[in-house]
């Protein structure tokens, strides 16, 4: 995938170089080797890449962590033990914003303006913008909107209310739905963009499931447009993410710096990012079968049981590794060649190669498994159409299928685990909890569903710099020196406009 962005990179600058190089009256005041212009297929390469190594990066770290999904270890000082104990400057988020800013939302924007005769690429343009922007919002509450992307014609974008910007995201991927069922386009995508490979139809059926998410995180502040927007979607048969090929995510490789983020800060900051004890025993105290796919048993075995030991790293412990780290679910398959091998060529161990993996593993970003989670709240709790019951099933069952659990042991969890009883707050808890298990790896919406629900029932972390878990992010430090209507926020306990 990596391969194919700069491809694309590459031959546009040779097409530049070798357009410039005909022309016999050249301007002295203009480098002919410098780009001003470039394909809109190369920039969409650009923009879905980004949108998956996104998925995995900081914005993941940071929201795992407070969310108590992962732990920090480490020497003190280290960043993930900081992070994980709510010490995140506006320093530490300079590169997250940057990315999102001038990466990934410039890009759309390119793409929407020099799209002309080519709706499907302004059509996917647009639904990614909205993504981010969902992202952003959620992190950091107001924001520039209004006035972002204009370059050089405006330095020091203002701050848009975070509540107006939201219905604007609606608009835009309706907008991109629209773009997206045009008759023809002069370009087509296809293996350029690194999501869906050009599928269309699935683009559409991400748009409807993200206008799901959109409207469930109003569930608190406005449960009537929560239901009205939900149920407009059922209602209309809008296509919806319907299969968990169909996910919203992006495929990583067995290649230099092609491998999927999360392995990477694994492999490159080793020992500092290990499974909270907190989902570790949430899953232990159900013998959860995604265990052995989402964890390393500890002590190590090659050939784990429903008995096998899983421990997860508690914050504040003592500097250690004896935990069990991250599998194959988030790592890839192990590559047997780094690995202790016994004589039959079945791995023995992975405790401390923890650099043994292909790191070809998917970013999720918007699964199967969270539309029908989002499907069993809305029945509870706003009566939308269908079971509950039904879409509390499917989600898991999807997040186990995601994982590669067998059949037999699917059927056994539902039959002691997949009946939803109580009452609503004890089956929206069991939604949460179960929701937050199959979110192993999906950056924000876990922490975004517990500043919702107040589910799963964490606590905060014991040492911490302020007393509660955080609701909200700093401002990044660049921003704040370079842009005067930046006003950084006076505490990480300020809420975005959902979280009531």
């Amino acid at each position: 995938m990596i391969n194919y962005k700069f491809k694309y990179i590459h031959l546009a600058m040779v097409g530049v170089i070798m357009l410039s190089s005909c022309k016999k009256n050249l301007n002295i005041n203009t480098n002919p080797n410098v780009l001003t212009a470039a394909p809109i297929s190369t920039v969409l390469t650009s923009v879905t890449t980004n949108v998956g190594f996104t998925g995995g990066s900081d914005m993941h770290r940071y929201s795992s962590l407070w969310v108590q999904q992962f732990s920090g270890q480490g020497a003190a000082g280290t960043q993930t033990l900081e992070y994980q104990i709510y010490n995140i400057t506006g320093t530490d988020i300079n590169n997250l914003w940057g990315s999102l800013y001038a990466n990934t939302l410039m890009d759309c924007e390119y793409i929407i303006a020099n799209s002309s005769g080519s709706p499907w690429y302004a059509g996917i343009a647009k639904l990614l913008k909205a993504w981010t922007y969902q992202h952003i919002v959620d992190m950091w509450g107001d924001v520039p909107f209004s006035e972002a992307s204009l370059g050089v014609n405006n330095r020091t974008p203002k701050y848009d209310d975070d509540a107006t910007i939201y219905p604007k995201l609606i608009t835009l991927i309706d907008q991109g739905i629209a773009d997206l069922n045009a008759a023809s386009s002069t370009l087509v995508p296809g293996t350029n963009e690194t999501i869906y490979a050009g599928n269309r139809s699935r683009w559409i059926k991400f748009a409807n499931t993200l206008k799901m998410r959109i409207y469930l995180h109003y569930s608190e502040i406005n449960p009537a447009l929560a239901t009205s927007g939900i149920n407009g979607i059922i209602n209309s048969g809008a296509p919806v993410i319907a299969a968990n090929n169909e996910n919203f995510s992006m495929a990583f490789f067995d290649a230099a710096n092609a491998q999927n983020p999360i392995s990477q800060f694994e492999a490159r900051r080793l020992s500092q990012f290990f499974p909270n004890s907190f989902l570790v025993n949430l899953m232990n105290s159900k013998l959860d079968p995604r265990r052995p796919f989402y964890f390393t048993p500890f002590p190590y075995t090659a050939t784990p049981t429903p008995a096998s030991p899983y421990v997860g790293a508690t914050p504040g412990q003592p500097q250690s590794i004896n935990f069990s780290r991250m599998h194959t679910y988030l790592r890839g398959g192990p590559l047997k060649s780094a690995l202790t091998v016994n004589g039959a060529g079945a791995i023995t161990d992975v405790t401390t190669n923890h650099t043994a993996y292909t790191g070809a593993a998917p970013i999720r970003m918007l699964t199967f498994a969270e539309y029908n989670f989002i499907r069993a709240e809305a029945s509870l709790r706003f009566g939308s159409p269908g079971s509950a019951q039904a879409f509390f099933q499917a989600g898991i069952t999807a997040s186990m299928q995601e994982a590669g659990v067998a059949t037999a042991d699917i059927t056994s969890y539902l039959a002691s685990y997949g009946t939803l009883s109580g009452t609503t707050a004890q089956q929206l808890r069991q939604i949460i909890e179960e929701k937050y298990i199959a979110s192993y790896g999906v950056a924000l919406e876990p922490f975004n569903d517990w500043r919702r629900t107040g589910y799963p029932a964490i606590s905060p972390v014991a040492g911490a710099v302020i007393p509660a878990i955080p609701t909200i992010f700093y401002y990044p430090q660049n921003e704040i020196n370079s842009n005067p209507n930046a006003k950084q926020k006076t505490s990480l306990t300020e809420k975005v406009f959902w979280d009531n």
